[in-house]
């Protein structure tokens, strides 16, 4: 391939044929080829891009040898080089450097494979020599029996073998490589060989290519020499003609000076005069208007005086009035108090009396003036109506009373005031404004022929009361705009009714005929006045103006002038104050005067009229409005002629010669479209706005008016929608009412040419600061336009002033200039270096132009703080006409740019700007141009200085992190060089580009290889051979204990799932081991004895990472297992913010949701028809439902607090689900630390924390990738700790634990197994679950003891194992009972009612408690015996009869005891009301049940007894021994039918009922006690409409006395629900034998509803046994 066609140095063939594939052109070869040779001679002009300097050097030679002639090129042959060989040489040159630099690089290569090869083998005689040790070391323990020794050195032997075995491998393949790169250099070198004699000959024409060179540099300079003395030669013919131009243009100057001088001096001395007269006239002037302010100022102090007097005066009358009249209140307080009444009130009540009184006097007097003012309105009304009909036949002209049709309404208007009633609520607004304006117009013009002008304006004041007296709107703000408005409008309205029904006076009237008064022509009229026309200029509404006005007769007869009016337009403004003089001669005159008082800002013209003996004239009456009047004194201005680089100034001067201020701008815009024709102000426009929208809706507005005041709503939408229409309206109607459009020459094609053949930039040509402002009346300003011309050509700007006020055309104003081109100028202004280094050579060629005819002189100039940095060579020279001149800028920056150049050098940004100046001779303007470039720095920086990795560990690396930053703006390349083998530089291995300003970190990593210090260098070298060093310096130290493993990579855990890995801790150090371990010297203190070694891992806080054990201790040579676990889970704060980001999606769905459903009704309301009758109806809908949607608002608009969100809430849920569902992955990497002691702590403090070294301390690296859960649980809110929390000892609950599947794969569930003695059982089986499928677990909890319980199942997949906590406490209830068990009694009921007793469960444990209340009746299993408990039914006596538990049931069948609730659960710390009910339905004494209550685990929580009687009647009596058997039979007594007894024969025929009572005296130590027994004798509460107490009686108490019986008390009665305790007492008499039993019988009578007679039997005896 040839050099031409690749710029590569060299080939290397792909066959490996044995030599080089360098192909370089030499002459045999171009020899051989043949017609090759040809191609390359046509082919020359193609150059590579590095040689076609060659063929501009060639050019210039071609130049050069025009005059001069041939030049030799070598001593020898004398011929010319050819352009082709020149190229040849320097193609072979570049071609043999190539090969150098190839051969230099395999030599490298060579020597590199060399060391490699060298280093490789030191490590294998290392290894061997290691190998040889150990198995010395592993005989030596074989022969001392030292078994686990020899295993570990038997393992250390295969490693160092492999790692030999390696390092064999690697020397054969250096080996190999190093012959094959030996190979490439010797071809490399043969290659060298074969072009020697190249070498030389293109050294040889190198060498004649020098000479050839020095002698065109020789005559080039003798060529510029020629030249620059031809230029000095033209330069002073040059001279001297300009110094005779000057001295002839100076004798010119010194005349129009001297003519000049004299010209000032007489106006000098005439201005003087002037300004002396001017001076004088304003001293008198201010000398007045001084004593007038004088006498003024003591005018109003005397005033001020007197007015603060009459307010003393006033403020202390005032004062003893209220002084008086609060003394006149008191004294009636006291005497209204003295007579008792309420003083306070009756004051109040006057007071009232008092004002309602004074407001009926001010109504009165109010309507009183109003009528009085109404009145006086109808008669000025009337007297209009006379005058206007006088004035008419005076001018014999039709009534025009119809003009004013509307006059009748407004007088009928006028004198409904006097009528009590209120007007009709249904007149519009638009026509009460229009008949007032139209009433006080008429009275105003008839008023101004008789009165005054001080009658207008009191009629002007009797129109504003009445305007306010009128109807008000119902809200503020509506009328504001539109009232004066309309009613301009309106007067425009009658005005124009006026012009159309009246023809114009001036044009018919007063063009009268030619007429002879004694032989003589009048022409024109009879008299004139002087004004000729009274004019109104510049007026402001709402002020008078006089004009005083002289009539003469000019008539050749005696005549006389009669006021007849002004125009119909006229008089509702100008009012003419004229007395008639009678007659009067020829030349005679009178005066009038006319006021006006504007009213509408308008332009008014029309003619007072007056009629004389000839014939009627009249006089003009012209009012103007306040008017802008603007012009300028040039319309063109023209700069004419000027060189580029000049700045020429010149002024416009723009008056207003009208009274009317306005905002001017000006617009350099081409042509003036009719838009952009005036220009309005930003409160103009809002103004304009305004009105438009007020003419637009003015008749729209009284139509809905009467609606939108009674709705009381406004529409800000569409008002707003209607603003916003009125803008985009606005430019159009702006240039409708401005002036005339531009005519569309400015676009014609004739300027289009003119502006193609000149040169116009706007830039050249360009406004002063003075672009707009505000120009008020007669003032002027002047405006300034500059011309800097920067270009040779004509300049053009045209421009408008544009005005604010619309009736002032915009003022075109042209520009025109031309400027022309400077002789000599720099091709390149602005030359940039780039960005350059500093202390490194920059360089660049400046070329000047000339296009003078002559020769000029140059001179460079360099600022002088540039002078250290910058050079130009040369620095003078000449420049030959119309040529140009090539000069070498010379730019090496030094470190001092900043201090030598501040001005041209920005230090922060590294810009240098430095502005060069070309001197040329006889040129008044120097040529300027610019240098630029971008300075900076070359240096590499460290963030710092040294580099400290500490106290490392031989069996592991440290890294340490640097910041390598590139200070420079251009891109440099660095590398790490002469690195030691214990370190490595990465990334790429310490090489590298750094790009501008750019900031790589770079990772040292430091491997100790033996326990020592380490100091030494990094030397980082730039892509310049600049050398930056970098201090390093560590501690290799040997740690007592070492990991099995240092890197752990877990496998892919699901979220949920935990991953397991087992480590061991070693312990190597033995004393044996610690006497051959070399310590160096500088280490000897970090390293700490052998002794047991106190280890501690310290994870991360929060983490996913647990270590067991994470502390312990290992003895000498002990090795301990470490297990190392990985749990993933998602982290607190990320479900926080993926619940907002849900409630945030939530919140904008409800707010598409509403906006849509807002929509639809807006719909529906569109297509359903609405009537106007029911549009109140409406309204109410929409206002109820915007209502309704308030509260969904005010939800979405508060925002979430991520603090509410609490674990365990319905958000936070939904989150952690939501993100489990969309879990795809997360890697992690943590780097944990095992803190190793330096030993025991001391024997004095064994609490004591132990020494830990930092050196020591190892590192264990955990790579945890976390996937998506195949299985997560959706019940128990996605945890999988299933708490039973407290439950009762013996009783089972059963929960519920549900899975889903959320993989797409189908997971066969299967599950550990749980202690079969445990309290926790699993009660269904797991199956397989398909994608989407839930699976429910059934999980029992039945504690057998009084503890605490804990369990865990896993639930195994594929692809994970799902843990499930189980946990629970068994606890013993514990349920107190109000009744503490035993005898319930509920006494004596009457048959077929009721009465119940209350007791209450109270739980005192820490759970519910359930519970059940069991009644033995209802039991299925009855008690047969009857023997459990007769001291039931016996009371406090035993006997040996067997009476059962449940005694006496209903006739009916239903059970006589009832309890309500049967069963329930109590709460914790709550209690449980339980109602047990008696209900009998016959009478008994021997009702009796039991009644247990017992938990769910069937502890009793109390058992009592229940008992109960019965009877038929409201007494009883009770409590004597048993007669007969507690069990009764179920079945009812038999009733016979027997005749109705009588109520005598009742109650003597009825049995007495038997009641045994035995006494038992104690005999004890020879004395007798007495026997006591008691009886209860009762009255049963009903609520039977029944006797509610009774009596009892003890017959024959006296013959119980005489056998030795007492009974207290013998009579008495008991109340309703009461009893009494009848005691009964046996002292034996002393006629008592012993052993004797003494029996007496008595009756007993109880009366209640019922008489019953009770017959007590009482036996007696004494024993000594009895208690």
């Amino acid at each position: 391939m040839d050099v031409e066609d690749r710029q590569s140095p060299f080939d290397v063939a792909s066959d490996r044929r044995g030599q080089l594939g360098v192909h370089l052109s030499t002459d045999e070869d171009s020899e051989e080829d043949g017609p090759g040779q040809q191609t390359t001679n046509d082919d020359e002009p193609v150059l590579p891009p590095d040689l076609e300097w060659l063929e501009e050097l060639y050019e210039e030679e071609d130049g050069d040898d025009n005059g001069v002639g041939d030049l030799a090129v070598a001593a020898d042959d004398g011929k010319k080089t050819s352009y082709a060989a020149t190229a040849r040489m320097f193609k072979l040159r570049r071609n043999l450097d190539q090969l150098d630099c190839f051969h230099q690089q395999k030599e490298h290569d060579v020597l590199k494979a060399s060391e490699e090869l060298k280093l490789c083998r030191q490590n294998i005689e290392s290894l061997v020599e290691q190998r040889d040790n150990l198995e010395k070391e592993i005989e030596r323990q074989k022969a001392a029996n030292n078994s686990v020794a020899v295993f570990r050195l038997r393992a250390q032997h295969k490693h160092l073998c492999q790692k030999l075995q390696c390092e064999e491998e690697l020397e054969g393949h250096i080996n190999t490589e190093l012959k094959q790169q030996k190979l490439e250099l010797s071809e490399v070198e043969v290659e060298l060989g074969r072009f020697s004699l190249l070498r030389q000959e293109v050294q040889e024409e190198e060498r004649v290519f020098q000479v050839l060179k020095a002698q065109k540099a020789a005559t080039r300079l003798q060529q510029e020499r020629k030249a620059s003395q031809n230029l000095q030669l033209k330069m002073q013919h040059l001279r001297d003609k300009q110094e005779a131009m000057l001295k002839k243009e100076e004798t010119e100057c010194q005349k129009k000076i001297e003519a000049v001088q004299a010209s000032h001096k007489s106006a000098a001395k005439h201005l003087k005069e002037t300004i002396k007269r001017v001076q004088a006239e304003e001293e008198q002037q201010r000398r007045e208007l001084l004593e007038k302010r004088i006498q003024a100022v003591k005018s109003l102090k005397s005033n001020i005086a007197a007015t603060q007097e009459s307010l003393r005066v006033q403020q202390r009358r005032a004062k003893a009035n209220a002084q008086k009249k609060e003394q006149q209140q008191r004294q009636l307080r006291e005497s209204l108090q003295a007579q008792g009444f309420n003083s306070i009130k009756h004051m109040y009540r006057q007071k009232q009396l008092e004002e309602i009184k004074r407001k009926q006097e001010e109504f009165a007097e109010m309507q009183k003036s109003k009528r009085v003012e109404i009145v006086a309105r109808i008669l000025q009304e009337k007297q209009l109506v006379k005058n206007r009909k006088r004035n008419q036949a005076l001018l014999q002209k039709p009534a025009n009373t119809g003009m004013f049709p509307f006059l009748g309404r407004a007088r009928e208007k006028l004198l409904s005031y006097l009528d009590p009633s209120p007007p009709p609520a249904t007149e519009e607004r638009p026509t009460i404004q229009l008949r007032e304006f139209s009433d006080i117009s008429s009275s105003s013009s008839a008023s101004s022929d008789a009165e005054g002008p001080e009658e207008t304006m009191h009629q002007e004041g009797d129109y504003q009361s009445l305007a306010e007296s009128l109807a008000q709107p119902e809200f503020s703000g509506l009328w504001d705009q539109n009232c004066k408005k309309l009613l301009n409008e309106k007067s425009t309205l009658v005005h124009a009714e006026v012009r159309q029904e009246e023809p114009s006076m001036a044009s018919g009237n007063f063009n009268m005929p030619t007429k002879k008064i004694h032989g003589k022509e009048l022409k024109g009229p009879p008299f004139i006045s002087k004004p000729e026309v009274i004019l109104f200029k510049d007026f402001e509404v709402g002020k008078m103006y006089k004009k005083k006005v002289i009539l003469t007769n000019i008539s050749y007869i005696t005549n006389h002038c009669k006021l007849l009016g002004v125009s119909a337009h006229l008089k509702n403004f100008i009012s003419i104050n004229f007395e008639p003089p009678g007659s009067l001669s020829a030349g005679m005159c009178c005066d009038m005067q006319a006021v006006f008082q504007p009213m509408i800002n308008e332009d008014l013209e029309g003619e007072v009229q007056f009629a004389s003996a000839v014939g009627p004239f009249s006089v003009p009456v012209r009012c103007t409005i306040k008017k802008c009047d603007l012009e300028v004194d040039s319309q063109f201005v023209d700069f004419g002629l000027h060189v580029v680089g000049q700045t020429i100034s010149r002024t416009v001067t723009l008056t207003n010669k009208g009274a009317l201020a306005t905002h001017f701008s000006l617009d350099t815009s081409t042509c003036l479209s009719p838009e952009t024709s005036h220009f309005q102000m930003p409160s103009q426009i809002s103004a304009n706005i305004r009105q438009e929208m007020n003419s637009q809706n003015t008749k729209s507005d009284h139509l809905r008016s009467s609606a939108s005041m009674d709705t009381g709503e406004l529409q800000p939408k569409q008002e707003s929608h209607e603003l916003s229409e009125v803008l985009h309206q606005e430019q159009p109607e702006a240039s409708a009412t401005g002036p005339e459009p531009v005519p569309e020459a400015c676009l014609s094609t004739d300027v289009d040419a003119q502006m193609d053949q000149s040169h116009s930039d706007p830039s050249e040509i360009s406004l002063g600061n003075v672009r707009g402002g505000e120009i008020g009346p007669f003032e002027s300003i002047k405006l300034e336009v500059l011309f800097t011309p920067t270009i040779p050509g004509e300049a053009k700007l045209d421009f408008h002033i544009k005005f604010s006020d619309l009736t002032t055309k915009p003022i075109p104003i042209q520009v025109r200039a031309m400027a022309v081109r400077v002789p000599v100028w720099v091709v390149q202004p602005s030359i940039d270096l780039k960005i350059c280094m500093f202390d490194r050579l920059y360089q660049d060629s400046i070329m000047v132009q000339s296009r003078a005819s002559t020769a000029l002189k140059l001179t460079f100039e360099i600022c002088p703080e540039m002078r250290r940095h910058m050079e130009i060579l040369p620095k003078t020279g000449f420049i030959q006409a119309q040529s140009s001149f090539n000069a070498q800028l010379k730019f090496l920056p030094r470190c001092s740019l900043s201090k030598d150049a501040k001005k041209f050098f920005d230090r922060d940004t590294g810009v240098l700007e430095v502005p060069l100046t070309v001197q040329v001779a006889g040129q008044v303007k120097p040529v300027h141009f610019t240098v630029q470039a971008v300075v900076t720095s070359s240096d590499l920086q460290f963030d710092r200085t040294e580099v400290d990795f500490g106290y490392c560990s031989i069996y592991q690396s440290m890294r340490s992190s640097i910041h390598l930053t590139n200070l420079s703006l251009l891109p440099q390349d660095f590398g790490f060089v002469g690195v030691p083998e214990f370190i490595e530089v990465q990334p790429n291995d310490g090489f590298g580009t750094l790009l501008p300003q750019e900031t790589l970190e770079i990772d040292l990593i430091f491997s100790a290889n033996k326990a020592k210090e380490y100091s030494f260098q990094l030397r980082c070298k730039s892509g310049i051979n600049r050398d930056f060093l970098l201090s390093c310096r560590a501690v290799g130290v040997l740690p007592p204990l070492e990991l099995s493993h240092s890197l752990v990579q877990f496998g892919a855990t699901a979220v949920g799932d935990h991953s397991t890995a087992i480590l061991y801790l070693i312990n190597h150090q033995t004393n044996h081991n610690r006497s051959k371990q070399p310590i160096p010297p500088a280490v000897k203190d970090t390293v700490a004895p052998v002794a047991p070694r106190l280890f501690s891992f310290s994870p991360p806080m929060g983490s996913d990472i647990s270590i067991t054990p994470s502390a312990g201790g290992l003895l000498p040579g002990e090795r301990g297992m470490v297990q190392v676990t990985f749990r993933p889970r998602l982290l607190d704060q990320e479900i926080k913010e993926e619940a907002l980001r849900l409630l945030h999606q939530a919140k904008l769905l409800c707010k598409k949701e509403l906006e849509m459903n807002r929509h639809v009704e807006q719909e529906t309301k569109k297509e359903v028809p609405v009537e106007t009758s029911k549009g109140k109806k409406l309204s109410v809908l929409q206002d109820n439902s915007t209502v309704s949607d308030g509260p969904k608002r005010e939800q979405l608009s508060e925002s979430p607090n991520p603090a509410n969100i609490q674990p365990g809430s319905q958000q936070y849920e939904e989150a952690r689900a939501s993100l489990l569902y969309s879990f795809t992955q997360r890697y992690s990497e943590y780097t944990i630390p095992c803190f190793v002691s330096d030993g025991n702590p001391p024997e004095e403090d064994r609490q004591a924390q132990p020494a830990w070294s930092p050196f020591n301390t190892l590192y264990l690296k955990l790579q945890c990738p976390a996937v998506q859960p195949p299985l997560v649980v959706i019940s128990n809110n996605g945890y999988s700790i299933i708490d039973f929390q407290q439950v009762a000892v013996g009783e089972r609950v059963i929960k519920r634990f549900t899975v889903q599947n959320i993989s797409k794969e189908s997971l066969d569930l299967r599950s550990s197994v749980l202690d079969t003695h445990g309290a926790f059982s699993l009660l269904n089986a797991l199956r397989c679950i398909r994608p989407g499928e839930k699976h429910t677990l059934l999980l029992a909890f039945s504690p057998g003891l009084e503890k605490k319980y804990c369990e865990t199942l896993e639930v195994q997949s594929q692809r994970m194992t799902l843990e499930v906590t189980l946990c629970g406490e068994g606890v013993v209830p514990a349920v107190t009972s109000s009744h503490p068990g035993g005898l319930l009694d509920f006494g004596y009921v009457l048959e077929k009612e009721s009465t119940s007793q209350a007791l209450k469960l109270q739980n005192s444990s820490a759970m519910a408690v359930g519970f059940r209340v069991q009644l033995a009746s209802l039991s299925p299993c009855l008690p047969q015996g009857g023997a459990d408990r007769v001291a039931l039914l016996l009371g406090s006596y035993t006997d040996t009869q067997a009476q059962p538990t449940v005694g006496t049931q209903n006739y009916s069948g239903l059970s006589v005891f009832s309890v309500v609730p049967v069963e329930g659960s109590i709460a914790a710390g709550q209690s449980q009301d339980i109602a047990v009910t008696f209900h009998p339905d016959h009478s008994s004494v021997n009702y009796s049940d039991r009644l247990t209550i017992e938990l769910m685990n069937k502890s009793k929580v109390c058992v009592m007894d229940l008992k109960g009687a019965a009877s038929s009647h409201n007494m009883y009596l009770y409590g004597g021994d048993p007669l007969t058997v507690p069990i009764e039979s179920l079945l009812p007594p038999l009733i016979t039918s027997q005749p109705q007894p009588t109520a005598e024969s009742e109650v003597m025929e009825k049995p007495a009922i038997p009641v045994l009572v035995s006494l038992r005296a104690s005999y004890r130590a020879g004395a007798i006690i007495p026997a006591v027994r008691e009886l209860q004798v009762g009255c049963i509460h009903s609520a039977q409409p029944t006797k509610k107490s009774g009596e009892f009686l003890w017959d024959n108490v006296a013959s119980l006395q005489q056998q030795g019986f007492s009974v207290e008390p013998s009579k008495g009665t008991v109340g309703a629900g009461h009893k009494r305790t009848i005691t009964v007492t046996w002292t034996p008499r002393s006629e008592y034998k012993p052993y004797e039993v003494v029996q007496t019988c008595v009756t007993v009578t109880l009366k209640g509803d019922e008489t019953n007679v009770y017959r007590v039997t009482l036996m007696a005896l004494v024993s000594t046994t009895a208690d």
